[in-house]
């Protein structure tokens, strides 16, 4: 019941926070841990939450993971920052919103999480702030901050 009732927030969230290559990976981990920690989980009151605090979890592994992970590349000199995206002379983005995650992906943790937390898994601040260990002020102004980055961002790619 617990994995029919929140499949999708897990899947979305997951891939909003580690990108379409590991998303799955990092969905498959979070339901992994949860169902092995199920048993000793004090209280059902939040499993939500819960699930989706994991899943933030193991999407942050994943991005360290990725700053230890060798990347070859066809071109020296290409430069591959630690997330393994091109930085310079790097491939055509395929997809239009791929420019937008890219400016996601950039932004301080904390932040990132806050704005996919809001906008892609649509919680509210006290759920967000439940996630992130943190006050319902704070989740604001973490989602507030984020998208002013992006906004300036954007502004300065259309200059």
């Amino acid at each position: 019941m617990l994995v029919d009732a929140h499949w999708r927030d897990v899947a979305r969230l997951a891939h909003a926070l580690a990108g379409p290559v590991d998303g799955d990976d990092v969905a498959q981990q979070a339901w992994t841990q949860a169902l092995s920690a199920y048993p000793r989980l004090s209280s059902t009151s939040n499993l939500r939450g819960w699930l989706l605090t994991i899943t933030s979890r193991c999407a942050m592994d994943v991005h360290r993971q990725r700053g230890r992970r060798a990347v070859p590349v066809d071109n020296i000199a290409t430069v591959v920052d630690a997330s393994g995206r091109a930085t310079a002379k790097g491939p055509e983005r395929d997809h239009p919103d791929e420019i937008l995650w890219s400016r996601v992906a950039d932004l301080p943790e904390r932040e990132r999480h806050a704005v996919v937390l809001k906008y892609v898994v649509d919680l509210d601040h006290v759920s967000i702030a439940k996630a992130l260990g943190t006050t319902p002020t704070m989740s604001r102004r973490l989602v507030s901050d984020g998208l002013a980055s992006l906004r300036l961002a954007i502004a300065r790619e259309e200059i």
